[in-house]
């Protein structure tokens, strides 16, 4: 290395390495002082859950209004996600649930939201994660509920309806899918392997580069990979930590036909989120079968000033073409105008559920 740029480089890494220190010291600092936070509940015998969603999120929040960059909003998110996660588990540490196996979008959404000082659980369903969390085995879990593209994912809105779990969090991942395989080449590869969203988010580009190969439909994409990393005349459509944890070879990258694809998974548990500032509720309502019924269940949000993000329709099974609606608000149900809101709503409808009120992402 040229001398000159060695001297210019060697005070600034030296200056990079007292900083590091400086970080390091604080981060103990406050890893310590979360630590007698915990002593503190348990001197007042307070026996309430380690995970606080609407305090985390106003923690992160503070400091991205704070920041003056260059390290960005996403990567404050990131960084802090991971010290609150770390000092978190100081206390207790978190119990997750998710469709499985490792490489899944549904782990690298709840590593996300919770960070990696967790215990996960990988589950083979989106019902099994439900069943984790409601028997105890898992303290939260998340799933998938809507994709860019693709729409509502039907199994998770059922099992909300009929959950007594909360949603207590929100987190939306861009979703890149790659076509992998052992070898990194479809050399013997007879079919290619998804969950059922991802080979609908992948249609158009496999019919136009492999119409021959046979699609086949696996409980996750983590999954895929699993079974394409022991069977050579397997693909897996999956992203780029599913080829990591399962050693393939990535033989076409992006292949999703939407570029801008994302997923919004949700955070449940038997948490009752408290207000944050900046929060959704999450509401599932039926009406009854008869002309001008939707647009008076739609009235008492106008009249109060509460606001729709999301408004999603399910057939309700009974045969007589009768529906539920999903309805996320803008507003914790704690504030004043969708208390209101709320309270108008339960006393015209046919079936009035609250999913949860949550920090909005």
């Amino acid at each position: 290395m040229d001398n000159s740029l060695q001297a210019r480089l060697l005070p600034l890494r030296q200056r990079i390495d007292a900083l590091d220190e400086q970080i390091l010291d604080l981060l103990n600092q406050r890893a310590r002082t979360a630590q007698e936070v915990g002593k503190v509940k348990e001197e007042f015998d307070v026996d309430g859950p380690v995970l606080k969603p609407e305090r985390e999120a106003m923690v992160i929040r503070r400091l991205q209004a704070l920041n003056n960059g260059p390290f960005t909003e996403q990567a404050i998110d990131a960084v802090w996600t991971q010290i609150i996660s770390t000092c978190r588990g100081l206390e207790s540490v978190l119990t997750v649930a998710y469709l499985g196996p490792q490489g899944s979008f549904s782990e690298q959404a709840a590593l996300e939201h919770f960070g990696h000082a967790v215990n996960r659980v990988r589950c083979d369903s989106f019902d099994e994660v439900f069943r984790a969390v409601e028997a105890g085995q898992a303290d939260v879990g998340m799933v998938p509920v809507e994709n860019s593209s693709e729409g509502a994912v039907n199994r998770t809105l059922d099992l909300l309806l009929n959950s007594p779990l909360k949603v207590l969090g929100e987190r939306s991942i861009k979703i890149h899918h790659n076509l992998m395989t052992k070898s990194g080449t479809l050399d013997g590869v007879t079919r290619v392997m998804a969950h059922p969203q991802a080979l609908a988010q992948c249609q158009s580009w496999l019919t136009q580069h492999y119409p021959k190969l046979v699609r086949d439909a696996a409980s996750s994409n983590g999954e895929a990979a699993r079974i394409a990393s022991e069977d050579p005349t397997v693909a897996a459509i999956a992203g780029d930590v599913a080829a990591q944890a399962w050693d393939l070879q990535i033989v076409a990258a992006g292949i999703q036909d939407d570029p801008q694809n994302q997923t919004r998974f949700l955070a449940v548990g038997a948490i009752e989120t408290l207000p944050s500032d900046s929060d959704k509720t999450s509401i599932v309502l039926a009406v009854p079968n008869r002309s001008g019924a939707v647009y008076e269940m739609l009235a008492p949000l106008a009249t109060n000033g509460v606001s729709m993000s999301r408004f999603e329709s399910r057939p309700a099974r009974t045969g007589q073409w009768e529906y539920y609606f999903y309805v996320d608000l803008l507003g914790h149900r704690n504030e004043p105008a969708v208390a209101q809101a709320l309270a108008d709503l339960k006393k015209q409808v046919a079936f009035f559920k609250v999913l949860g009120s949550y920090p909005r992402q």
